[in-house]
């Protein structure tokens, strides 16, 4: 016997179509590329996403065709977000931090079709030349162009001449709306494809008391660049409940986050723990203290929060401070740290990543068997639940999954009794740098194409700023000289600078298994990492 219930499609129309019914004066406040504030509402914004998703497919692009957009945290892309998927295409933020090399296959492998990019980042495209697929470029602009941008189109002049059309049909809740690549950590970068309907249910988890707390009268500063892990989700839950959105531009310094969570009254904001260390230094330099008064909650994710942070806002300023765990293949939030009044629990247990979401469900597998939940038995971190990647995008082989349906996910973890998921180490050598990843290999193999390297590892060591920095051990070939100002000039040519090395250590032999593999363990003992 089946139910009896509407067949409603979970869409993201679904949400904007509540939020400019509902919440359509609410505001949405950007930051220009000069500092000054942009201010609009939700209805003028979706009227715009409209526009936007309109001429999109004036231009050809067909449904499931992939929209790059290569931009900061400002109004424009939010419309993206919202028109793109709306218009029944595929949203495909790019991470503009990565190496040329990674962008530029992950926009051939995206078979991305058209191209939002703001204007002080034209530049990077000459990285994205002679992609096949790539037809249409948009540049974004905060003031009218004094001369057109050859073989580029104006995103304003694109959307004043689209047809403002009523809010759009829903699309298969199924269907394709955002994409977003990992870092490429082993091999290349990998796509995860977000479903509407994974997208609408990641947005009403998020909004629950016991996760992220949102609601109509919150103002949300996502101190997150919306290239980044589908921004945390943030854009779509905000929309969900009808809360303010602040969207800094490209300014995650710490002088201007807080000019602008005190300015505009910030309730909630969310960041990585660089970012919120960053804050805690310019608040103690500040003769006056900052009125942080209307700021509810501090959620620490994209890295292990330090436990002497949280004390500090908490005690220091009276901050209520939230951690968080999640990745690209899980829309991305998976876990959330909220304190818990009838426990007491020490800054350190408060550090932990927490308890999984609504509907996420983990385990801990260790040597082919699952792992008691005592948070003491270690094995590999493994999800599940309805916005968590199946596969990877144009992978037969659904890399990363068990054989009965959980995602693999890389992470060497603990869950204790009350099910508290604690992050103890990767089973992948990445290096965490203030949000970042950094591939090891990656390095390596930079490391090695110089003629005077015989052999290279690369490991994390912790950093009280950006959590970790890399650290590369180097043999040199015999009869061959070669410094580390010139290893890192060479090294430059391939990546940028926040991925250098920072400091490179020479050794006559670096361990190795019996199989050849580089012994890390041994690297990290060795030097006290």
């Amino acid at each position: 016997m089946l139910g009896q219930m509407m067949d409603f499609p979970l869409t993201i129309p679904a949400i904007l179509r509540r939020a400019e019914s509902l919440y359509g004066a609410r505001e949405i406040v950007s930051r220009r590329a000069d500092g000054t504030l942009h201010r609009s509402s939700y209805a003028e914004c979706l009227e715009r996403s409209r526009r936007l998703g309109t001429a999109l497919c004036q231009l050809g692009l067909e449904p499931g065709s992939r929209v790059a957009t290569l931009c900061w945290n400002h109004h424009r892309h939010l419309e993206a977000y919202f028109g793109v998927p709306s218009a029944g295409l595929v949203l495909h933020p790019l991470n503009l931090r990565l190496p040329a090399a990674d962008l530029a296959y992950i926009v051939r492998h995206a078979d991305d079709q058209a191209l939002l990019v703001d204007e002080d980042l034209v530049p990077l495209l000459e990285d994205l030349a002679g992609s096949p697929a790539l037809k249409h470029i948009v540049v974004c602009r905060d003031a009218a162009p004094s001369h057109p941008t050859k073989g580029m189109l104006d995103y304003e002049e694109l959307i004043r001449a689209a047809p403002a059309s009523g809010p759009p049909a829903d699309p298969d809740e199924n269907a394709a709306a955002a994409m977003g690549y990992t870092s490429g950590t082993t091999g290349s970068p990998k796509g995860v494809v977000y479903s509407h309907r994974a997208m609408v249910l990641h947005s009403l988890a998020c909004a629950l008391p016991d996760v992220f707390a949102l609601g109509e009268n919150d103002i949300v500063l996502a101190a997150i660049p919306m290239f980044h892990a589908n921004a945390w989700g943030l854009p779509y839950t905000a929309a969900l409940v009808g809360a303010v959105q602040v969207l800094p531009r490209n300014a995650f310094d710490a002088s201007t986050l807080l000019e602008l969570l005190t300015g505009e009254r910030v309730t909630f904001t969310a960041g990585v723990p660089t970012i919120w260390l960053g804050l805690a230094e310019e608040i103690g330099r500040a003769t006056t203290p900052p009125d942080l008064s209307a700021l509810k909650t501090i959620v620490v994710g994209g890295g292990a929060c330090p436990p002497s942070l949280i004390q500090y806002f908490e005690e220091s300023l009276g901050l209520r401070v939230v951690t968080s765990w999640g990745m690209t293949e899980l829309t991305p939030v998976g876990t959330i740290g909220r304190a818990r009044s009838h426990l007491k629990e020490s800054y350190r247990e408060r550090s932990r990543p927490g308890r999984p979401l609504p509907l996420v469900e983990t385990r801990v597998s260790k040597e082919g068997s699952i792992a008691v939940w005592d948070g003491k038995t270690m094995g590999e971190l493994e999800v599940r639940g309805p916005w968590v990647a199946s596969g990877y995008y144009d992978d037969s082989n659904r890399e990363g999954m068990t054989e009965d349906g959980w995602f693999r996910t890389g992470d060497i973890a603990t869950i204790d009794r009350d099910g508290v998921v604690e992050i103890r180490d990767r089973a992948k050598d990445l290096i965490k740098s203030g949000g970042e990843w950094i591939s090891s290999v990656a390095l390596e193999n930079g490391l090695l194409s110089h003629p005077a390297v015989a052999e290279a590892a690369v490991i994390a060591m912790p950093h009280p700023r950006w959590q970790e920095r890399p650290f590369a051990i180097v043999v040199v070939r015999d009869g061959l000289t070669v410094g580390t100002d010139d290893l890192l000039k060479h090294l430059k040519s391939q990546f940028p600078d926040w991925y250098l090395p920072d400091r490179i250590e020479f050794t006559n032999q670096i361990p190795r298994t019996g199989s050849g593999k580089i012994l890390k363990q041994a690297l990290r003992e060795k030097y006290g990492y």
